[in-house]
C-alpha cells in the first residue's frame, strides 16, 4: 500500500483499530498507525496533511 490507497488504509485502520473514534485522532498518531500496517511500504516523507485528512475522512466514513 501507498499513501495514495486511501480506502485501502481506511479498512485496515478499521480493522486493525476497531475501538479508536478517528473522528479525535491526531494526525501524528494516524501517520504512525498508517506506517505499521502490514503491506504499506511508501516513503513516510510522502504524508501530508492533506492526504492523512483523506484518511481519516475515509475512516469515519468506514466507521459509520
Amino acid at each position: 500500500m501507498k499513501w495514495t490507497d486511501i480506502n485501502d488504509i481506511a479498512i485496515e485502520l478499521f480493522d486493525a483499530h476497531p475501538d479508536i473514534d478517528p473522528v479525535g485522532i491526531r494526525f501524528t498518531d494516524l501517520r504512525a498507525w498508517v506506517m505499521a500496517l502490514e503491506g504499506f511500504d511508501d516513503d513516510p516523507e510522502r504524508s501530508g496533511e492533506k492526504i492523512l485528512e483523506a484518511i481519516q475522512a475515509a475512516w469515519i466514513e468506514e466507521a459509520e
